[in-house]
C-alpha cells in the first residue's frame, strides 16, 4: 500500500530545519505485514530528542530512514502468528522490541534485548525484514517503528495493547517519554515514599520523571533546567523546588533544597556537563541516573575517591528499565487516576507537513512535547 512518511535522507543538515528541509514527506511503498508482524494506521506521533539525534547525526542510522519512534495507533491487520491482537485494537509502540528468548530477556531486562539492539541498528524489523520502498530504493526503519508517518509495519513485539478509552495522542507519549522517565525512577532507581529526587533536563522525559517521582512519595522533588517556561511548568506539576541550571550555584542550591544533596538525582539533558553537575548534587550514600544520549565519545570524569568512599551509585537508565507489557499498561492506570498527569506534558498538535518546524522548536527547547496528529 502506498502512504505518507516523513523520510531522512542524509544526517547533519543545517538549522534551522524549517529552511534545510531534512525530513522530505514523500509516498513510500509499505509491505503487508510478514509472520509476527502488525499493520498499523497511526494516530499520533510524539516529537522525542531522540529522533533530532538521527537528523543531526549524532546518533548514526543507516540511511534513507523513514523515523519517528513514539506513536500510538489503530491494528488494521495482523501477519500470520499474531493471534493476540486483531483490527481495531489500539496499540503503543515501544522502540525497543524483544525477542523474549535472548539472555537479558530471560532475565527479565527485555529494554537491553540483544536482537531486538541488533535489529534497530540495521533499521530492519525484529523478524529481519524490511517493509518500505520507494521504487527499488530500500527505506529503512527506526527503531522498529518509523511512526512518522500514516500507517506503520512493525514487529509484534514492538507493541502494547491497550483500553480504548484513553485519547491515542495522550498514549502516544507512553511510549518513550513515560516508559524511560517514568521507568527511570520506578524501576533503575526505586525511589521510596520519603525520599528526595532532583530532576536535571526537563524534556518530556525528565518532566514525566518528576511526575513519576510525585507518584512514588518522594519528600522532594527538584527541577533543573535552563527555561523558565519548563521551570514553571514542573512546579506547576508539583515540584517543591525548581533551580536555573545557568545559576553560577545551581548544585549548591539544589543540594540546600534536597538536605545536602538528593537521594537521587536523574540526569535527561543529554550532556556531559549536566550528568557531571548531577553527580555534584548527589548526597553521600546516593544515585545518580542517566538516561540522556550525549554524543557517543562524551566521557563522565568522576572523582574516584568520592565514587569510594562516599559509596556513592552511578547508573544507567534504558527505557527505564521497563518492561512493557506490564510498564505501559500500569503507567496508564496511574493516568486515569489523575497520579501521572502526562497530557500537560504536550506542547500542542502539528501535522505532518510540519514537522522540520517542530524539530527547530524542540531543540531550541520552545517546546516539551510536540506531537504530530493524524487523527484531524
Amino acid at each position: 500500500m502506498k502512504i505518507k512518511a516523513a523520510v531522512l535522507r542524509s544526517m547533519g543538515a543545517q538549522m534551522p530545519y524549517a529552511q534545510s528541509q531534512p525530513l522530505h514527506i514523500e509516498e513510500v511503498e509499505l509491505d503487508r505485514p510478514g509472520r509476527d508482524e502488525v499493520l498499523v494506521k497511526i494516530a499520533a506521533a510524539g516529537l522525542c530528542h531522540s529522533d533530532l539525534s538521527v537528523i543531526n547525526g549524532s546518533r548514526p542510522r543507516p540511511m534513507p530512514m523513514a523515523i519517528g519512534h513514539e506513536a500510538a495507533g489503530v491494528v488494521v491487520e495482523a501477519g500470520d502468528g499474531v493471534d493476540d491482537l486483531k483490527p481495531g485494537d489500539h496499540v503503543v509502540m515501544v522502540f525497543m522490541p524483544s525477542c523474549g528468548h535472548c539472555q537479558p530477556c530471560s532475565q527479565g531486562r527485555p529494554a537491553l534485548c540483544e536482537p531486538g539492539a541488533v535489529a534497530n541498528g540495521k533499521g530492519e524489523l525484529l523478524t529481519g525484514a524490511i517493509r518500505l520502498h520507494e521504487g527499488e530504493e530500500t527505506i529503512h526503519h527506526h527503531l522498529g517503528c518509523s511512526a512518522f508517518a500514516d500507517h506503520a509495519v512493525v514487529s509484534r513485539r514492538s507493541l502494547v495493547r491497550i483500553d480504548k478509552d484513553i485519547p491515542l495522542d495522550v498514549a502516544a507519549l507512553f511510549g518513550c517519554a513515560v516508559l524511560t522517565g517514568v521507568g527511570a525512577v520506578v524501576n533503575t532507581a526505586r525511589v521510596q515514599a520519603g525520599e528526595t529526587v532532583a530532576v536535571v533536563g526537563l524534556g518530556g522525559v525528565g518532566l514525566a520523571a518528576v511526575l513519576g517521582a510525585l507518584a512514588a512519595g518522594a519528600a522532594r522533588v527538584v527541577a533543573v533546567d535552563l527555561s523558565p517556561e519548563k521551570l514553571q511548568l514542573a512546579k506547576d506539576l508539583g515540584a517543591t523546588g525548581v533551580v536555573d541550571a545557568r545559576a553560577p550555584d545551581a548544585i549548591e542550591q539544589v543540594r540546600a533544597l534536597t538536605g545536602d544533596g538528593a537521594d537521587f538525582v536523574f540526569e535527561f539533558a543529554g550532556s556531559a556537563r549536566a550528568l557531571e553537575n548531577a553527580y555534584k548534587m548527589t548526597k553521600r550514600g546516593g544515585t545518580t541516573v542517566t538516561a540522556g544520549l550525549p554524543p557517543p565519545d562524551a566521557v563522565l570524569p568522576v572523582n574516584i575517591v568520592s565514587l569510594v568512599a562516599e559509596e556513592r551509585t552511578v547508573k544507567g537508565s534504558y527505557i527505564g528499565t521497563c518492561v512493557p507489557v506490564r510498564d505501559v499498561p500500569r503507567y496508564i492506570e496511574l493516568y486515569k487516576a489523575g497520579r501521572l498527569p502526562v497530557d500537560r506534558l504536550m506542547s500542542g498538535r502539528i501535522p505532518l507537513e510540519d514537522i522540520n518546524e517542530g524539530f527547530d522548536r524542540l531543540h531550541d527547547g520552545s517546546v516539551v512535547r510536540l506531537v504530530v496528529d493524524f487523527q484531524s
